[in-house]
């Protein structure tokens, strides 16, 4: 049997869609003419994705609270809203399956990049005339 070698001209056919949250938006946004209640359902969806991304390590109440909210919605599998996740997902024209299921390696990944992540004061140098906390004093130093 003969090799095939695929033509250059149909390389990107191989390749993954791999899209940014800010170019798939802006795609959406481009498609001509919106009904006001499309552009609606966009920006719900955007601003759910936002604050999951960006709320996802929180530890001030009110931000984990939105982290918390973004992804219950998202999560749910309640059509009894109109603006609900599946709803507007249908509208979109979005699989929210594979939606979730991107947030879902893009959280496991964030969250295996950096396990707990601490925050270390800084303290200022000996020589500025300000003596060091006990804590941070060398043994055997007065």
């Amino acid at each position: 049997m003969r090799d095939t070698i695929v033509s250059d001209t149909f390389a990107h056919l191989l390749q993954p869609d791999t899209l940014l949250p800010s170019q798939y938006f802006a795609a959406l946004k481009r498609k001509g003419q919106h009904e006001p209640e499309r552009r609606l359902a966009i920006a719900v969806l955007q601003d759910a994705v936002d604050c999951y991304k960006k709320h996802l390590g929180a530890r001030d109440r009110k931000a984990r609270q939105l982290f918390l909210d973004a992804e219950e919605w998202i999560m749910s599998d309640d059509r009894s809203w109109p603006f609900s996740f599946e709803n507007v997902c249908d509208l979109l024209q979005i699989n929210p399956a594979y939606l979730r299921r991107g947030l879902g390696v893009w959280k496991e990944r964030q969250l295996s990049a950096s396990p707990d992540r601490k925050v270390i004061p800084l303290m200022p140098l000996a020589s500025t005339g300000t003596e060091l906390p006990p804590a941070n004093r060398k043994v055997g130093a007065r």
